[in-house]
């Protein structure tokens, strides 16, 4: 596959499938693969929920933009955003300018059986998950639309069915 593509940046809400289908269609296409909230978690040497513990969600997304800055400066890479990446217009600039970016999206069922299980999703431990998480859809999801260069629907996907659909998805975006 030609790359006129520089980096694929990934971005939708949690348990969209970032993580999951950016590892592979970064595979696919010879990229490095990253993780905006991985890479926050080794450069702190804590996890993500105790970071919102101790810092707030304020602190998080200020490490958030530097990550994402630095990353955004990378080539040939996959990048999986986390959820509210796409709040802070620093992120969306960065984003934006660093290449492709891919809005994977998901029904709320969907989303809520693919992280009923997560306890690392600070913002879903709440007695009513499915309340927050349709509150986060309904703040983010037309930001995500607005940035996205490829809209792709992951329900019921399998990832191999995601990963060769955006594989295409690129294609056709690459050779426009």
């Amino acid at each position: 596959m030609e790359h006129i593509i520089s980096n694929i940046i990934l971005i939708g809400p949690m348990g969209a499938g970032k993580t999951t289908i950016g590892r592979q269609i970064a595979r696919v296409l010879g990229f490095e693969f990253f993780d905006s909230d991985r890479e926050i978690e080794e450069r702190t040497g804590v996890a993500i929920p105790l970071i919102f513990e101790l810092e707030g969600e304020d602190g998080f997304r200020r490490r958030e933009i530097d990550v994402i800055a630095d990353l955004s400066k990378k080539k040939n890479i996959v990048l999986a955003t986390g959820g509210g990446a796409v709040l802070k217009s620093e992120n969306q600039q960065a984003l934006k300018s660093s290449g492709t970016v891919v809005y994977l999206c998901a029904g709320i069922d969907d989303l809520l059986e693919r992280t009923a299980k997560d306890k690392n999703r600070p913002l879903l431990q709440t007695d009513d998950p499915r309340k927050k998480l349709q509150a986060i859809l309904t703040e983010r999801e037309p930001i995500y639309r607005e940035l996205a260069d490829i809209i792709l629907e992951t329900n019921k996907m399998t990832v191999y069915m995601a990963v060769k659909e955006l594989e295409e998805l690129i294609s056709r975006q690459s050779s426009v």
